[in-house]
């Protein structure tokens, strides 16, 4: 398989699948959805002179443009054709194989496998009554399935350092075990009885969940135990920890390099480690710390949670860092807050699923109570997530996981000295009022009186015009549906009484999606040069082209429609330059303010507009991120004060050209750029436009 990959063969495959598809949303790079499939291959039929047939048993990653792929189910049988290339990243695979069309589909899938996918399914149904926040998070909370999780909501709880309360590790699954093993004494089973019912438990758990890395981690530990029950031996958690990885990692070497094994092992570590002597420490000094008895002993309460919050956290944040390059400070509280009803949702969850094959209409009652738990774990990761400085950046990479690394070491040693101690609390309080008044003082976001928004979008353009109280007109709306709900979402806009899309580049159009997210959309505006294929974003929306000289209003808001002047028509498949040069052209303007919008025009559309009359504007939109195709003449004509660019950080493009930034320099342009500034706002002051900035994180 592995040769074969190499010459780019195209085959013929049998393959088993073995994991959930997944689906990577299109974007700047991908012009429709991509389905993922895990599968094992175990027959090969290619032609090398003559047709030949082999039997193999090899894991691949089929990837597949049919829908028809989403719904498999592990241990389902395809036959499939595919062209082979090799993994990219060192993955553990074979082959990586890129399929055209739907499967051929051979026999059903396993017994138990579509049992699994049954308890799953009738799940998601029995929660669908619930509000969107809870029926998305609940099956996460039972099953792993975040298949309905809103991706705004699924950046709050990573945001808040929630994420793991989803990924159906050992906390859910102790959850699990303790209620049945209390199930079995209260109902009298022999002692013998009731660990080999919570050992079913746990083969069901691991069967509806999927056997993936935290999964299988969390039901190795719980058959330690089991088993440690059985022979009435004293449990001892390391040994067991340890004993659950070195038989996960022989079984399966590629958990070896897995991020979510090592997170799920490290934060079990901390628990077993750190919390039992931080805990003997807290229960010791909270109570002393407070006056009142009944006040003492609530505190003292909490000494449990927090010191398994906070070792959990901590064994786990230089691995974190490796992955975002941030460094939660919510996470701890967030965990907190959060514990209470974690236990609640997740049981009556269990319940609701085991119900639900039988009997639907019983399921849904069993998520009622259900749910209101779930609501506040969502509250709890949407409060948090909104807290200023919930995270902040911090070097990425193995440097980024050392640094913190000594920096967890330093603080250790120094919290063991009652000097230093009160050193490092007075240096925090210090810090915490420096940034808390720094916070209080700085202008809020939304700024009062803005009225154009160029969004941290990443590599691509997502502009904001307002057009009254929580309306605004958005031009284009880069490559990422997250980023541009997120953006809007800041902004308080709700409605959108006129969404322009320039051209048909994924960068500009590929956040659709996250701009019909929850608001009302008006009229759609296209470049009248397009074939059109942003319409397949947008079933059952009013679109229009562009027209020259075509004025728009909304609210205070006016639009002219100065571009494009050709007349070619062009599609995503012309040579990118074609494309750019059949950008919508916008000239906006507002009682004290005028923008021109350039949308991707290159030199040669520049001068075309420029031999045609150019406005002259408060503020330039650089053309095409700031690229080295510019022209001088053209961005002299403007006569702007402030330019903004649009661009991505460390993008493969070299966006902004170097060239292009000394030339507003020498023009005396103020000068912005999203992937320094973040999102960028123009408000009106006696003086002028003015420009607030906001950093909301590197993209």
């Amino acid at each position: 398989m592995r040769a074969l990959a190499v010459r780019g063969a195209t085959v013929r495959l049998g393959a088993v699948v073995t994991g959930d598809p997944a689906v990577l949303k299109a974007g700047q790079t991908r012009r429709r959805d991509t389905v993922l499939v895990p599968a094992r291959v175990e027959e090969v039929e290619f032609a090398l002179g003559t047709t030949r047939r082999r039997r193999v048993r090899v894991p691949v990653l089929l990837l597949a443009d049919d829908p028809a792929w989403r719904p498999l189910v592990p241990s389902q049988r395809v036959r499939l054709t595919a062209r082979l290339v090799t993994p990219r990243h060192g993955e553990l695979l074979a082959a990586v194989g890129l399929v055209r069309g739907p499967p051929a589909l051979v026999g059903r899938p396993s017994l138990l496998q579509r049992w699994a996918s049954t308890i799953r399914s009738r799940l998601r149904a029995a929660a669908s009554r619930l509000p969107a926040d809870q029926r998305g998070v609940l099956p996460g909370l039972v099953d792993g399935d975040t298949s309905l999780l809103a991706p705004e909501l699924a950046d709050a709880f990573e945001a808040a350092g929630l994420t793991h309360l989803m990924a159906v590790s050992g906390e859910n699954l102790s959850l699990l075990i303790g209620a049945v093993l209390m199930a079995g004494r209260f109902t009298g089973l022999g002692r013998r009885a009731v660990p080999l019912l919570a050992g079913l438990a746990v083969f069901g758990f691991v069967l509806v969940a999927r056997p993936s890395p935290s999964v299988l981690r969390a039901a190795v530990m719980g058959s330690v135990a089991l088993l440690a029950v059985v022979t009435g031996r004293e449990r001892r958690g390391v040994p067991a920890l340890c004993a659950a990885i070195l038989v996960l990692v022989l079984l399966d070497p590629e958990l070896a390099r897995s991020y979510g094994f090592a997170l799920s092992a490290l934060a079990t570590a901390g628990i077993l480690v750190l919390g039992p002597p931080w805990r003997r420490c807290l229960t010791r000094w909270l109570p002393r710390s407070v006056p009142g008895r009944l006040l003492r002993r609530m505190v003292g309460a909490l000494a449990e949670p927090l010191a398994v919050s906070t070792a959990a956290h901590v064994a786990c944040a230089p691995v974190l860092v490796l992955l975002d390059g941030e460094v939660s400070l919510v996470a701890v509280p967030a965990n907190l807050l959060a514990a209470p009803a974690v236990g609640p949702a997740t049981l009556l969850g269990v319940l609701a699923a085991a119900v639900a094959p039988g009997s639907l209409p019983l399921a849904r009652l069993i998520v009622l109570p259900a749910g209101l738990a779930v609501g506040w774990i969502t509250g709890v990761a949407r409060l948090c997530a909104r807290a200023p400085y919930a995270a902040i950046d911090w070097p990425a990479g193995a440097i980024g996981a050392a640094l913190l690394t000594a920096a967890l070491l330093i603080g250790a040693l120094v919290l063991r000295r009652p000097g230093a101690r009160r050193v490092a609390a007075a240096a925090a309080v210090g810090a915490a009022v420096v940034v808390i008044g720094g916070h209080a003082c700085a202008p809020g976001w939304p700024p009062r009186g803005w009225l154009f928004v160029t969004c941290d979008v990443g590599q691509g353009d997502g502009l904001v015009l307002a057009a009254g109280p929580g309306r605004a007109v958005v031009v284009d709306t880069g490559p990422d549906p997250h980023s541009i709900d997120r953006c809007l979402r800041a902004l308080r806009i709700r409605a959108v009484p006129l969404l322009v899309l320039t051209h048909p580049h994924a960068d500009h159009v590929g956040g659709v999606p996250g701009v019909l997210r929850g608001r009302a959309v008006g009229t759609v505006l296209i470049s009248p040069d397009s074939e059109g294929e942003e319409r397949r974003l947008l079933v059952g929306r009013r679109v229009v082209t562009a027209g020259i000289g075509d004025v728009w209003s909304a609210g205070s808001l006016t639009l002219r429609v100065l571009g494009p002047l050709t007349t070619l028509p062009v599609s995503t498949r012309d040579p990118g330059t074609e494309v750019n040069n059949a950008s919508v052209v916008l000239f906006a303007q507002w009682p004290g303010l005028t923008v021109l919008l350039g949308g991707d025009v290159e030199v040669e559309a520049q001068q075309t507009l420029l031999a045609a009359g150019l406005p002259h504007a408060d503020v330039l939109k650089v053309p095409h991120h700031g690229s080295s195709h510019q022209d001088s003449d053209f961005l002299a004509a403007v006569h702007a004060r402030i330019a903004v660019t649009s661009v991505g950080a460390h993008n493969d493009y070299g966006h902004p050209a170097p060239s292009t930034m000394s030339l507003l320099a020498r023009l005396q342009l103020r000068a912005y750029r999203t992937d320094r500034d973040g999102d960028v706002a123009v408000i009106q002051s006696r003086n002028g436009p003015a420009v607030v900035t906001r950093r909301v994180g590197h993209r």
